[in-house]
């Protein structure tokens, strides 16, 4: 038998075995980390793993000199002394300082040696739980010796009879030429091999029964940009890996703290606005990324993986999505997430439009979300070209919502002869070069937008019949991308300006 470690857990199997039989459903596109056994060094790190009976939780340490208690030493107490909404505080036991006598500020994450009545032999190790101001009898400047970096759902999670069992200090392999990342599946396993398929992530905010919604826009937009359990590492530095793969997308500025290693932001500024960072290395904070998570899982996936390369991935929570789905199935759905759902009708069969709270953090917090339905033959489909007008598509699906859910909104404008106009919300300072302009005659059902070169940009149509002089948004063929083809077309009919148009995207 050959014995390996399999994300974490030991596993044994057959001799000659290889990584295809104990991974039978990983995709050889993914990538996976090897760590080989008895040729890497080990480099230590100022991580430290502290279990506790409610989970664990990784704290970073950044001070060398600076020595967590140990939970099997004698003069250590690991048991939880006290705890509040705002800290915890586990001791007592004997340290060496000099207590301040005045409050300081903390922060959510904080570690801090504190003591009671200014004792420092009843000295307790506290980690806050929120951020507040207070005196724990700590050294000047608060006694902050470190931050928790991940698991701060199991901070939260902490209550009366629980203990530390165990601080570890973590260590990270420094040897990269005997780590690698493979496709290879039939990679034969190797005694005392180290294999891990995917990266963790735990998004800010969400902590169990105690969700912070600060953070629930930008969450969303992890969940929702991870949703496909694929991170794109498209370009790599010593720092970082980055997934851009959605392209341009606009995101709130909502928590700015330090990027450490493992941390995960979005960009919120620039070309690359949306695109999903993970660090490798400490950064400092930068107005234009705000911080979303943190990874729990494989953080040696993304020290090793290469530029073009991509792994799995897995976000916890799972994004909490109804748009455009069956009503009987939404229902189904939100049960099996513990969540209860009010809709507008009892029809199973009619398609949800909207869903109020809009994001995951809000739906998980209070436990109960609010849907609105339509009538399926209501929804109109429609097929993009990708490839023949990817940038006007790209705005089409940025402003109508179908970049991000299943069900998109077109207001409608007005309509003449064959011609159906719609006018999405597009920002002047939007850019639509000319692309995929009709060339002979437009076909019918034929969607498009008005591109730069014409006063009316970002004005969308769509014709029902075809027509050899302009375009579906009844502009010089020059003044028109072609984006894709509107399907259903006899539901315009019923429409009257200024109606919302729900769109469903389909391949056909």
């Amino acid at each position: 038998m050959v014995r390996v470690t399999l994300d974490g857990t030991a596993i044994q199997a057959d001799d000659g075995a290889c990584l295809k039989d104990i991974l039978p459903d990983h995709n050889p596109a993914l990538s996976l980390a090897i760590i080989r056994p008895g040729v890497v060094s080990e480099e230590v790190t100022r991580h430290f793993r502290i279990t506790t009976t409610k989970g664990e939780f990784v704290a970073e340490i950044p001070d060398g000199s600076v020595s967590l208690p140990d939970p099997h030493d004698a003069s250590f107490n690991p048991a939880l002394h006290w705890s509040d909404r705002y800290a915890a505080a586990f001791g007592p036991f004997p340290s060496d300082f000099k207590p301040s006598r005045r409050p300081s500020r903390y922060a959510r994450g904080d570690i801090l040696i504190g003591c009671g009545g200014y004792e420092t032999q009843r000295s307790y190790l506290i980690v806050s739980r929120k951020e507040h101001q207070a005196d724990h009898g700590a050294a000047e400047g608060g006694g902050i010796i470190g931050r928790v970096v991940a698991g701060r759902g199991a901070v939260d999670r902490l209550d009366t009879g629980d203990r530390i069992t165990g601080i570890e200090r973590m260590i990270s392999w420094a040897d990269s030429t005997h780590t690698i990342t493979t496709t290879d599946l039939s990679l034969p396993l190797e005694e005392g091999m180290e294999i891990i398929s995917h990266i963790r992530i735990h998004a800010d905010g969400y902590s169990g029964e105690n969700i912070d919604t600060t953070f629930a826009d930008s969450v969303d937009h992890l969940l929702f940009s991870l949703q496909s359990g694929i991170f794109h590492a498209e370009r790599t530095t010593s720092t970082h890996c980055m997934d851009a793969h959605l392209g341009r997308m606009d995101i709130r500025h909502e928590q700015k703290a330090p990027r450490r290693e493992g941390a995960v932001t979005a960009r919120t500024k620039g070309k690359l606005s949306g695109a999903i960072y993970i660090y490798r290395d400490d950064v400092a904070t930068s107005p234009h990324h705000t911080v979303i998570g943190q990874v729990t899982h494989g953080i040696e996936l993304i020290r090793l993986i290469s530029e073009g390369e991509s792994c799995a991935v897995v976000c916890e929570p799972e994004r909490f999505d109804l748009l455009g789905m069956h009503l009987g199935d939404a229902l189904s759905y939100a049960k099996k997430r513990g969540i209860s759902l009010n809709a507008d009708s009892e029809i199973a069969k009619r398609v949800i439009i909207s869903q109020e709270p809009g994001t995951t953090l809000q739906v998980l917090k209070e436990k109960q979300v609010a849907v609105t339905t339509m009538d399926q033959n209501d929804v109109i489909d429609v097929t993009l070209f990708d490839e023949m007008a990817p940038r006007t598509v790209d705005i089409f699906r940025r402003f109508t919502g179908l970049k991000r859910y299943s069900i998109g909104m077109l207001p409608f404008f007005f309509s003449f002869d064959d011609v159906w106009l719609f006018e999405p919300d597009i920002p002047e300072k939007i850019n639509i070069i000319p692309e995929n302009i009709p060339v002979g005659s437009v076909p019918k059902r034929s969607l498009g937008m008005t591109n730069a070169s014409r006063r009316g940009a970002g004005l969308v149509g769509v014709r029902d019949s075809e027509n050899a002089e302009f375009g579906p948004t009844a502009e010089p063929f020059e003044g028109t991308n072609i984006i894709g083809t509107m399907h259903d077309l006899e539901k315009l009919g019923k429409l009257k300006e200024g109606m919302p148009v729900y769109i469903r995207e389909v391949k056909r």
